[in-house]
């Protein structure tokens, strides 16, 4: 049999994983798993049970089996954190609503026969993260504000927490419209909460200066609209955001928009889904290995600290920390296995 861990987030896809996992486990043992089950109970448990494993297996010097995710991006992006470093593969079970990693590494989001036949004869790579430093945002509505967690290493600046991204890391709209979700609109399920939040945040979104320093360029400050980085092309359930990113990339990528209009805001979403955004209302796309961002204060001055309204920044589709913050790409952080081939290896 083949060993592995498998780490449940139950509340993924509105509480449907949990209610799943039994049959999902069953499925596992039919092909030869000896299944080790681990699952989560509150926000941060799968890094810190990913952690535990990685500790535990480099301790008895046992050779690492598979430790996989099972659930959405969210789950995914925890158990990366715990394993990040190290040679552990990571391997995924989608049962999230946009499982946007399975879509970079041709792991089926419908077909659990395919997406377990990827754990069993999938290809290992070595994929880059985004190292994402911030300053924590505060509780809101039961949501805590994130801890600094010393799997994710120390911050370069005092009072600051780190995050790696995975996944998708963005501000702008998209984070303010990400970060309402804490507090309106729990009763709207799947996509629709999205589109619900969007048109009732964007007539009332204040706009905000940035100073953006990419790279060893000069600081420019910008109206910015939007911000967006990742590791493969597609978030939001497949929605090309950066096109023609993968997790082997050298270097990053960063897509900028820059004070678009109320209606162009809105109408953003069917241009993304495409791909088609960049060059569209001035968007750019350019490479980058290095982000800094800092608020401009009612001087017309850049912060050091948050000021007036925040400018929230995600890490893996979680509003967790706000503005200032930098993004640093770098290369061979985690072993993810996916599928035998995809169009970017």
């Amino acid at each position: 049999m083949v060993k592995a861990h498998f780490i449940i987030n139950p509340a993924s896809r509105d509480f449907r994983c949990g209610k799943a996992w039994p049959d999902i486990k069953k499925r596992l043992i039919e092909k030869g798993f000896e299944v080790v089950e681990h699952m989560t109970e509150r926000i941060g448990h799968g890094a810190e049970l990913a952690h535990q494993i990685r500790t535990e297996l480099e301790a008895s010097k046992e050779e690492s089996p598979l430790v996989v995710a099972v659930g959405g991006d969210g789950i995914v992006h925890e158990v990366a954190s715990g394993l990040r470093g190290s040679k552990i593969p990571l391997g995924q079970i989608p049962y999230g609503s946009g499982n946007d990693c399975c879509i970079t590494h041709g792991i089926s989001r419908k077909n659990l026969n395919q997406a377990i036949d990827v754990l069993i004869n999938g290809v290992d790579r070595s994929c880059g993260a985004w190292r994402l430093e911030a300053v924590a945002a505060p509780t809101e509505d039961g949501y805590p504000s994130p801890p600094s967690n010393h799997w994710d290493g120390e911050p370069e600046n005092e009072g600051r927490t780190v995050r790696w991204v995975f996944l998708e890391s963005d501000a702008g709209i998209t984070s303010a419209i990400s970060r309402a979700k804490l507090r309106r609109a729990k009763w709207i399920k799947g996509p629709k909460k999205y589109t619900y939040l969007g048109v009732t945040t964007i007539p009332f979104w204040p706009r905000r200066k940035v100073e953006l320093t990419l790279d060893d360029g000069e600081p420019t400050v910008q109206d910015l609209t939007m911000m967006t980085v990742t590791t493969g092309e597609t978030f939001g359930g497949g929605y090309r955001v950066v096109p023609d990113m993968y997790p082997t990339r050298t270097n990053g990528s960063i897509v900028l928009a820059y004070r678009l209009s109320r209606l162009q805001m809105l109408s953003l979403m069917g241009p993304v889904k495409k791909g088609k955004h960049v060059g569209k209302w001035g968007i750019e796309q350019m490479d980058v290995n290095r982000i800094t961002l800092r608020p401009i204060d009612e001087n017309g001055l850049p912060s050091d600290v948050p000021v007036g309204h925040s400018t929230f920044i995600q890490a893996d589709g979680e509003p967790l920390l706000q503005l200032p913050a930098s993004l640093e790409w770098h290369r061979n952080q985690i072993v993810f296995r996916g599928a035998q081939d995809v169009s970017w290896d």
